[in-house]
């Protein structure tokens, strides 16, 4: 018995400086609180994604121009970068974006600092001396970028002044800590116009450069040094810039002949706005109609509280309406990705406290009311523990790390299970003093435990090295999971021992029979009421809360001990001595019993197959938003985009009106914020418009399907503008990820691709191919050009360059920026040159533009040649835009799966591929899947790997704890067998497979069903070791870990059920307002159910595996180990009976 004696030095140390431990408690308690309260809160976490991106203007140029001149030359200094995955390109009108992805293990700093490097290198082969071409920028795209909120300003006002109180507004919310830009979308941009006539500058011999040379030379403000005056050294300056749009018009202009000219003689010289580039509306429950608004994009600093965000915009709105702005100013806030963040955070929590309270109840059935709750304090222990090293590791309040803790909230009691389940067992009642018995059990099961704690944590350490986007969201996960998990154990063997000893206390059979209102009793009433007086004076809540607490004391106190003692003392053992019986009927036959357990591990994956149950690669929740987006032919200009814009959004509100009790708010955009809000291109496309529907919160929706809404609105848009491509999506639910069904088609000629991309989309449009909601190319031949043919010999005869003509068009048509005007707060005043409005739109006024300059040849003659002179004008179409991958030209035939309808993008995606068999590319054409598809691929085969990782670092664990090939296998087949559950639940009930989130459970219950395993092995070890025959260990084993067995799986089961069956209640609003707010589903049960299912199926088969395969396993082992070792004199007549 001398093992069994043996002790854990911390766990004896603390039990013997208890006043120091109950000490660290509150320490732990109150420095928990804190720092939870303190820690920034989130939906999804802060994440850079692995790109930085380079962006290059060069006004005036063709996308095959800045293909060749930019693109081309940028790409060749990128692809030899350390680390890089794959480069990106997209050549578009006056405009390169490069994308180069990198590895996830490469720093984003870093990439930003190699990209930049090689861009630098790149410069000397981009044009050279050419205004029109802008310095390229380098940047990265964070997640926290993503706008928390949009601040709508509207009213009664002209756009000017509209625009005076969003600038107000825009300023202040910028300076605020927490914020790192405010967008401004749908507002007029100031600027001094100078719209030249065209034949007035000729008619004066004057040229655009005159114009900007003189504004340059004039707008000025410089010092021209120091002056000594009367002993004083002063500074001297000269201010002389331009102060209004009239002191720039009566600017005097000199021709080449010396002729003084003023401005306002060949030009209109306004202060005016440039032409509108985007538009927003809004319409919220209390609107009629759309009214035109500005909207502030505000996007939040990384690492910053979203919560606090909010609230002091919200303040800052409420103190401005309230002191500064006017009444008739209209300041409505939508998308506020706090309330979202909220929900989240206190669905989270609440869901927590559900499975807590569920934990709670099974332990005190099983360990008695008192050894119950101090075991359930081991999870508020571990989450405090946690919390104070979150900050350290800057990690936020996120649903994922919240959903850590829930995962974590049925595994973190099975070390103090363990723990306190063996010191009530050693204490038997008080046979044997508690503090040698909770010194003895402590030290008995250490090794053990610790091996499962190690094993559980074991399958989450390859998740932390996940190297993706994806990955880096996940990455939350098991880092807080490995931390809680070290933390139980802390909690389990230094401050459960000390719980143990001071409050484990001996039973007298009967002595619940009647319970009686004694003294302690009332003693504890009397406390309950003092504690709640004091609590009703901070909060009424806190108050009500105390109250629940006495009264289910007294519950537990009449009723609740009676049902234990009945559960204990007859039902459970009952259970124990029926499930002896079945452990002795399987040992007798333990062949059969592992032929039975293959066969149905054989079984359950044909009846799999036969199910074939939908694969998903990301779940996906109802809709919180609904987006319309509306793409136009290129080349339509904004003010049509949004006359269509406006016609669509009608027939949005009117789909919605039936539903509007459930729709928050409807925007429309035009040009800005028209993409995906989580797609990398944020760009401006005057071709576009999105209107964006938002639903009221999950529980206030009275049970209406909003992808009901959102087909609805689907219904009512889509094929009703001829020549528009309409589609209708939902909010993605998780981290950024590509089209379902994306096809590459890749080669040189675009001619070719172009083709080749049409002729695809019309084949598998013809296969009748359900769920594909509109395929479309992302590179188009029909943009419509307007190409002047230059005549360069006769142009170089007449002394002109094409640079020369490049820039006299680009001026008439674009603008020039002569100056930037000071006189201003704006932060972007530019006085801009170009020609009158109807002449450029009259392309024979460009024509006829002339080209004034001075000609060297004839001794400095000042000479005007219209471009007509030399050059052809045509009409022709172009390439939209020029996209490359890996420096090779790539054009995307991209969709949505329509999500309503049963669609599935894997079955989806399934059919394409196969019809593409028979569809026969040109030579040198080549056609892949990618998209979604091929982040999928990445993901399985990711987690593939980490689960053989995983089996690796498990086996090792059990190799150096129980030094057997044999015991090993026999705890690693739990792994195998437990996969049967997950197969068979999935299949019989019907459910999609995620495979991100299913794959991310069986991982994730590789390590968990081990551990109960390693319990039944090592306390077989330990019977034999003092003398118990084989057969006599394993049921003996079998019956006395039965009660840790089924306690930790059952606290992990359900711990995690609400969160898989969507369970709600609000206890906040339970005990402040009486109002409970009960209700099933939401997006946590979207996101986590198919995890949560996959690790309960996985866990309940395997909790069966261990209480009766293992058993049967370690005896087949021992045999075999007999046969081929030999010692036949160990082995008794009853041994080899069994």
């Amino acid at each position: 018995m001398k093992d069994i004696e043996k002790e854990f030095k911390p766990s004896s140390w603390s039990i013997d400086n208890k006043t120091a431990i109950y000490a660290l408690v509150v320490l732990l308690t109150i420095l928990g609180l804190v720092s939870y309260n303190n820690l920034p809160k989130e939906n999804f976490p802060d994440i850079a994604q692995s790109k930085v991106y380079v962006q290059t203007q060069y006004i005036g140029q063709s996308p095959q121009n800045i293909e060749i001149l930019v693109t081309r030359q940028i790409e060749k200094r990128l692809k030899s970068l350390k680390g890089l995955k794959k480069v990106t390109s997209d050549s578009r009108d006056n405009i390169s974006i490069i994308t180069a992805e990198f590895n996830g293990n490469v720093k984003i700093e870093d990439a930003k600092d190699d990209v930049k490097e090689a861009v630098d290198k790149a410069k000397p082969d981009l044009p050279q001396n050419d205004n029109n071409l802008k310095e390229p920028t380098v940047s990265d795209i964070n997640v926290a970028d993503l706008p928390i909120l949009y601040v709508n300003i509207s009213g009664n006002y002209d756009l000017k002044k509209l625009k005076e109180y969003a600038d107000n507004l825009k300023d202040a919310i910028e300076s605020m800590k927490e914020i790192s830009k405010v967008d401004m979308v749908g507002a007029l941009k100031p600027e001094i116009q100078i719209n030249v006539d065209l034949n007035k500058m000729g008619a004066a011999q004057i040229s655009y450069t005159d114009i900007t040379n003189a504004i340059g030379y004039e707008n000025i403000i410089t010092s021209a040094g120091g002056l000594k005056v009367d002993g004083m050294r002063r500074s001297l300056d000269i201010r002389q810039d331009f102060k209004t749009a009239d002191e720039v018009a009566a600017m005097v202009i000199r021709n080449p002949t010396g002729k003084a000219v003023y401005l306002r003689d060949i030009a209109e010289v306004k202060d005016a706005f440039h032409e509108q580039e985007s538009y927003a509306r809004l319409k919220t429950n209390k609107d009629t109609e759309f009214k035109n608004v500005i909207t502030l994009n505000v996007s939040k600093r990384t690492g910053e509280n979203l919560i606090g965000a909010s609230d002091k915009i919200f303040e800052l709105i409420k103190e401005k309406k309230a002191n500064e702005f006017p009444k008739g100013l209209d300041v409505t806030v939508t998308g506020d990705q706090s309330d979202k963040t909220r929900t989240t955070v206190d669905d989270l929590v609440n869901t927590i406290i559900i499975g807590f309270v569920l934990v709670t109840i099974i332990l005190m059935f099983f360990m008695g009311t008192t050894n119950a709750l101090f075991v359930a304090l081991s999870v508020p222990l571990s989450c405090f523990i946690a919390f104070l090293v979150m900050p350290a590791i800057g990690f936020t309040l996120n649903m994922i790390v919240l959903f850590s803790f829930l995962l974590a909230l049925g595994i973190v009691v099975d070390d103090a299970i363990v723990v306190i389940e063996n010191t009530h067992r050693i204490f038997d009642n008080g046979k044997v003093p508690i503090q040698k018995a909770a010194k003895m059990a402590a030290g008995e099961v250490f090794l053990p435990v610790l091996s499962g704690t190690m094993t559980t944590l074991a399958p989450f350490v390859p998740l932390a090295f996940w190297n993706s986007l994806i990955g880096k969201f996940m990455f939350f996960l098991p880092i807080t999971l490995i931390i809680t998990l070290l933390a139980s154990l802390v909690v389990a063997y230094i401050i459960n021992p000390v719980f143990a000893v001071d409050f484990m206390k001996p039973h007298v059979k009967g002595e619940h029979d009647h319970p009686k209102f004694d003294k302690s009793v009332k003693r504890a009433m009397i406390g309950f009421g003092i504690v709640a007086v004091i609590a009703y004076l901070v909060n009424f809540g806190m108050g009500n809360f105390v109250v629940f607490a006495a009264v289910l004391y007294l519950l537990n106190h009449f009723v609740f001990v009676k049902w234990i003692d009945a559960f204990q003392n007859k039902a459970w053992p009952k259970i124990q001595t029926g499930y002896a019986n079945l452990l002795e009927k399987a040992v007798k036959v333990p062949g059969w019993v592992l032929v039975g357990t293959i066969g149905l591990f054989i079984f359950s994956i044909f009846f799999t197959v036969v199910r074939s149950p939908k694969v998903e690669f990301f779940p996906q929740a109802d809709p919180n938003f609904a987006f319309v987006y509306i793409t136009l032919p290129k080349g339509t200009d904004q003010a049509y985009t949004n006359e269509v814009t406006k016609i669509l959004e009608k027939k949005v509100a009117a789909a919605v009106e039936p539903d509007k009790d459930v729709v928050s708010s409807i925007i429309s955009n035009v040009t800005v914020s028209v993409t995906d809000p989580q797609d990398e291109d944020q760009g401006n496309y005057p071709n576009k418009g999105k209107i964006a529907v938002a639903f009221v919160k999950f529980g206030e929706r009275k049970g209406k399907d909003t992808k009901i809404i959102m087909q609805n609105i689907r219904k009512a848009v889509v094929g009703i503008v001829p020549g528009a491509k309409i589609t209708v999506d939902q909010e993605s639910g998780g981290p950024p990820t590509q089209k379902d069904i994306s096809i590459e088609i890749a080669g040189d000629n675009l001619d070719t691709l172009v083709r080749t991309a049409n002729n695809l989309k019309k084949y598998i449009e013809k296969q009748n191919i359900g769920g594909i909601e509109e395929l479309s190319a992302d590179v188009q031949d029909d943009k419509p050009q307007i190409v002047f043919d230059i005549n360069r010999e006769r142009a170089n005869r007449e002394g002109i360059s094409s640079a020369q003509i490049s820039q006299a068009l680009a001026t008439t048509l674009y603008g020039w920026k002569a100056a930037d005007f000071r006189n201003t707060t704006e932060d972007d005043y530019e006085i801009n040159v170009r020609a009158r409005e109807e002449q450029r739109y009259d392309l024979d006024a460009i024509r006829n533009l002339k080209i004034t300059y001075r000609d060297m040849a004839t001794g400095g003659a000042v000479r005007q040649v219209p471009i007509s002179a030399f050059s052809d004008v045509r009409y022709a179409n172009t390439f939209s835009n020029i996209k490359h991958k890996q420096q090779i030209r790539v054009i995307t035939l991209g969709s949505n799966v329509l999500k309503t309808g049963g669609y599935n993008a894997n079955d989806v995606n399934a059919q394409i591929a196969t019809a593409m068999k028979n569809f026969k590319t040109p030579a040198g054409v080549t056609l892949r899947m990618g998209g979604g598809q091929e982040d999928q691929t990445e993901a399985a085969v990711f987690l593939l790997s980490a689960l053989g990782v995983s089996f690796m670092l498990i086996l090792i664990i059990l190799m150096m704890q129980f030094n057997s090939v044999g015991k090993t296998f026999i705890i690693i087949s739990e792994i195998l067998f437990s996969i049967i559950g997950v197969l068979l639940g999935v299949s019989i009930f019907g459910m999609t497979i995620s495979v991100l989130m299913t794959g991310v459970g069986i991982v994730a219950l590789a390590g968990v069903v081990v551990r109960n395993g390693i319990l039944l092995v090592e306390f077989t070890d330990l019977l034999m070791s003092q003398g118990q025959n084989l057969h006599d260990a394993v049921v003996e084993a079998g019956r006395t870990r039965m009660t840790p067995v089924i306690l930790t799986a059952t606290a992990a089961i359900l711990g995690l059920i609400p969160l898989a069956v969507g369970f709600n209640i609000d206890f906040a609003g339970l005990f402040t307002h009486f109002q409970p707010h009960i209700h099933f589903g939401g997006d946590n049960v979207a996101f986590w159910g198919p995890l949560s299912w996959t690790m309960i199926f996985g866990l309940g088969f395997a909790t069966l595996i261990t209480l009766i395969l293992v058993p049967c396993l370690y005896i087949l082992h021992y045999r075999l180990k007999q046969r081929l070792f030999g010692k036949k004199k160990e082995v008794t007549k009853a041994e080899l009976a069994v």
